[in-house]
Formats: structure tokens, C-alpha cells, sequence
């Protein structure tokens, strides 16, 4: 499910970046700056996510083993 909710994201995220590149084409510029920094943040999370730690595993395998 972690996978499917992951790719979620980063669909999400690429579908903001290509709005808000119409949007700043089109003069918008505000709104554009906007979803690109949205973007950008789930981006950024989603890579917090699944980069790995210095002892080779990654937030998202710790927390599907149920350690603390």
C-alpha cells in the first residue's frame, strides 16, 4: 500500500509541476511559484522517505518492520 500511496504522490507532484508551468506561461505567475514549491515539498518528502540511512535501510522499510 506504501508503494501505491508513494507513486500517488509523485504523479501528484509532476502533474503540479506541469500546471504550474501553464500557469506561468500564462502570466500567472503567483500561483505558479505555488504549486511548484508544493510540488517540491512532496518531492522532498517522499525522498525523506525512501533514501537510505547510514545503516542501509530507509524510514519506509523501518517502519514496515514495526521497530522503533
Amino acid at each position: 500500500m506504501f508503494d501505491f500511496i508513494v507513486s500517488i504522490v509523485i504523479l501528484a507532484a509532476f502533474a503540479l509541476l506541469a500546471g504550474a508551468f501553464f500557469l506561468y506561461r500564462r502570466g500567472n505567475t503567483k500561483q505558479a511559484v505555488l504549486m511548484a514549491v508544493l510540488a517540491a515539498v512532496m518531492i522532498v518528502n517522499v525522498a525523506i522517505w525512501l533514501i537510505p540511512t547510514a545503516d542501509g535501510g530507509s524510514l519506509s522499510d523501518v517502519a514496515a518492520s514495526g521497530e522503533n
